[in-house]
Formats: structure tokens, C-alpha cells, sequence
């Protein structure tokens, strides 16, 4: 990987010390020795290959309602440091990786797409997709590459303002960029290293200046005295911001974690209080805030957002249909299912062919 083109562009650019490495484990027990394992692994970047697939299914979970989105795995882990993240968790140990051979990538995608299948394809599941900005031009590459096509449509999700880079593409519409929000008061004490809330929207009007389809997801939603409100004052801001007509839709989704995460949160984050809510085991085996406090957040959300933009698609990550129905007032089944509800939007917004 030492010759690999986006391995130069990293030295180049980084101008840090380099070690390589004979296996990847060396890496893993490096960061595994630390006091905190999750700090080192945000603070060493391990740049490697893919050796598994590049496009994958959404793992989703049973029981609850999945939207079919596509993942493309372009790296693992994050340099922001969020107290609800999943990540921590999720790899063992957690690493910042970002794979370099980039040629397997673009040959399977271009293998994908040429199937003319319309898909729903996003790289802000295992890692932040501006993060890496800074140093590689790999989202350049994807958003024109999805631009020569028009049966897919490419998501960027992030919690930067990283989008400097995007400006001058030819994106043709089949990039949205997306923003991961939350309250001021959750960004604050949970969200260490993001951008703040004003900033992102306003990144968020410059993309939309520039031509692109924006959304944005609400997940993890918090519960606390007084949420209802300030996530309202989120909905309020954002359509001060951007136009509801150029967004793809909103997703909410309430906290949940698994039971191992309780435990790294109040070591990293003393201060959180996310994890001492009214939580249930699920049928995922996640905890869950009680089934009536989701609800009840849900629905002022959705109100909130039917006041302001009642066209703009919303809906769930990860929650079953009686939720749906006591919440939104509707099944997605009574719209042809999850799926099929996000791709007619993103037909409408990007142009795409069904």
C-alpha cells in the first residue's frame, strides 16, 4: 500500500510519521494497549485495502421497518468523538481506517450501476463521508461518477462544514449531501469535535445554492425535559436555512444502544446523561426508550415538521409499525413500503430513472 496514489496524497499532505506494517493486527494491539483504546484509534489512521465487498445491504434488524439503503464502505471510524456512537462498540478495537484501492471501488460500482437497478447508496455508515476531504478526492470521484448515471442516486452524510470540495462538480442532481443533526443542548454535551448547529445548516444552504439535494437525519433523538421543544427550534432552523422543496426527506430515530456500549460511555463521557433515560430491552436486544416517551417525541417532531414543510417525506430508522402508525397516523405499507416512499422522492429530486 506504500506506492498505492491515495497513500501519496495522504503523506504528502498529512506530513506525519509513517509505519508500515506486515499485518493489520499490529495496528489493533497498538490501539488495544491504550488507557483509551477508542481516543488512540481516532488519533492513528490506518490506510489499507478492502478486502471484502465495497457495496453492501444495510444490515437493518429484524422486526423493525428497513428503508433498503446500500451502504459503500469507503473506511471505518471517525475522527469526531460522539457519546452515543455506535462505532465504539462496533469494532474491536475501534481504527481509523480508510481503504486506499480505490480501482477494486470504482470497478464495483461501475459493475453495480451498470445493472441500471435503482438504488439508494450512501458511505456515512462506518464512517463520516467529508472527514476525509482534507486529503483525497474520492468524494469528487464519486459524485461524478453517479452524475454519468440515472438509476442511483449517491447520499454523503457528515456532521462537518467540509464541503468546500463539492462546489464546482457536475453532480447532475444524483448527489444528496445530508447533515446528522441534533439539538444544541445534545450537540454540546455529546458531540465532542462536530461542527456546531448553525454551521452545519449553513454549509447545508451552500450546497443547496449549489444545486445539490440535501437531507438530514435526527438519530439518535434524546429524551430529556424540554426536548420537545428545542427539536422543534432544529426543524425551525433548518427551513430558515434551506427550502423545503430540495429536501429528500428527514429520518428520525430515537437513542438505543446495546448494553456493552453503557459502560464505555460513562468511562469516556462522565458528564452524559444519555444512558440513564427509561430504556427497555428490545427485540433487537438493544435498550430502548419506552415504547409511549418515543411516541410522544415522535409525534411532536412530526408535527413540527408538517407545520413547516408538510411535503417533505419523514420517517423511521429502525421501528415497527404500530410506532409508525401512532406516531405518523400511517403504515408504510399504506405507501407501497418503506422503500419504495424514498425512492419516489429521490426520482423526484435527482432525476433518476425507475
Amino acid at each position: 500500500m506504500i506506492d498505492n496514489p491515495q497513500t501519496h496524497l495522504f503523506r504528502d499532505k498529512l506530513n506525519l510519521p509513517v509505519q508500515v506494517v506486515d499485518d493489520g493486527r499490529e495496528v489493533f494491539d497498538f490501539v488495544s494497549k491504550a488507557d483509551d483504546p477508542i481516543r488512540r484509534g481516532k488519533e492513528v489512521l490506518f490506510l489499507t485495502r478492502n478486502r471484502g465487498a465495497f457495496i453492501r445491504k444495510c444490515p437493518g434488524t429484524r422486526h423493525y421497518t428497513c428503508c433498503d439503503y446500500m451502504i459503500l464502505h469507503i473506511g471505518a471510524f471517525c475522527t469526531m468523538d460522539c457519546a452515543y456512537c455506535i462505532l465504539q462498540s462496533y469494532f474491536h478495537p475501534p481504527v481509523l481506517q480508510f481503504f486506499v484501492n480505490h480501482s477494486d471501488l470504482f470497478q464495483e460500482l461501475s459493475a453495480a450501476l451498470a445493472e441500471k437497478r435503482f438504488r439508494r447508496i450512501g458511505t456515512g455508515e462506518f464512517t463520516d463521508s467529508l472527514i476525509w476531504e482534507l486529503w483525497t478526492g474520492l468524494n469528487a470521484d464519486l459524485v461524478n461518477r453517479f452524475a454519468r448515471q440515472s438509476h442511483a442516486m449517491l447520499e454523503l452524510k457528515t456532521k462537518t462544514t467540509a464541503v468546500a470540495g463539492l462546489k464546482d462538480l457536475d453532480h447532475q442532481k444524483k448527489t444528496a449531501i445530508a447533515w446528522s443533526l441534533n439539538t444544541v443542548s445534545v450537540i454540546q454535551t455529546n458531540e465532542r469535535g462536530t461542527a456546531p448547529l448553525s454551521a452545519r445548516l449553513k454549509a447545508a444552504a451552500r450546497c443547496e445554492a449549489w444545486g445539490y439535494p440535501l437531507a438530514f437525519h435526527f438519530d439518535p433523538m434524546v429524551i430529556y425535559e424540554g426536548c420537545e421543544a428545542e427539536y422543534r427550534r432544529v426543524i425551525e432552523d433548518i427551513f430558515h436555512h434551506v427550502s423545503p422543496e430540495n429536501v429528500l426527506w428527514i429520518s428520525i430515530g430515537a437513542f438505543r444502544y446495546m448494553p456493552d456500549l453503557k459502560p464505555i460511555v460513562q468511562a469516556r463521557f462522565p458528564d452524559s446523561k444519555i444512558i440513564y433515560g427509561e430504556y427497555i430491552s428490545g427485540l433487537d436486544d438493544k435498550m430502548r426508550y419506552f415504547k409511549p416517551l418515543r411516541i410522544a417525541l415522535y409525534r411532536a417532531m412530526y408535527a413540527a415538521v408538517q407545520d413547516i414543510a408538510p411535503k417533505v417525506p419523514v420517517y423511521f430508522c429502525m421501528e415497527d409499525d404500530e410506532v409508525w402508525q401512532k406516531s405518523f397516523g400511517f403504515l408504510p405499507a399504506e405507501a407501497g413500503g418503506l422503500p419504495a416512499m424514498l425512492d419516489r422522492s429521490a426520482v423526484h429530486h435527482c432525476g433518476l430513472d425507475r
